[in-house]
């Protein structure tokens, strides 16, 4: 592993959790979106979710360990939607209503999504804390040299 390799790795984790901060501060934007029930043209919005995947190097060497694999940080590998049915609620005087009166909001609970968000911005923490580690480890090592 380089002296920079911890800096790379603390970045790509940086980068992933704020994309994470990002989708779930829009899944709460448009938690009260309507739509029309049923309606291709004008559906609800659907929740996203990050999908991450660890990025890995392969690692030096012979024999067995040649097999092996070290971390390299997180990447997004893509951003699904959650493929719940939309939450009707009976609104007979909403301009989306339907025939029924029934309005399609998305099926977003803010408990998770708050849940969501606490996670990444500790995560975003807890790189931050690693990255000023790596720096402080590689400050110290060029004050070996004096």
């Amino acid at each position: 592993m380089g002296v920079f390799d911890s800096f790379s790795i603390s970045a790509s984790g940086l980068t992933a959790e704020k994309l994470r901060l990002d989708i779930t501060a829009n899944n709460i934007a448009n938690m009260n979106s309507a739509g029309r029930p049923n309606d291709p043209a004008n559906p609800p919005y659907s929740r996203k979710v990050p999908i991450f995947a660890q990025m890995l190097e392969q690692a030096g060497g012979s024999g067995v360990l040649r097999f092996r694999y070290k971390g390299a940080g997180v990447h997004v590998t893509k951003i699904v939607e959650d493929q719940n049915e939309p939450r009707m609620v009976y609104e007979p005087t909403h301009p989306y209503a339907d025939e029924k009166g029934y309005v399609a909001y998305p099926n977003i609970n803010i408990v998770n999504e708050m849940v969501n968000m606490i996670s990444a911005t500790r995560a975003y923490e807890a790189n931050v804390t690693a990255l000023n580690a790596a720096k402080d480890i590689a400050l110290k090592a060029l004050e070996i040299g004096r």
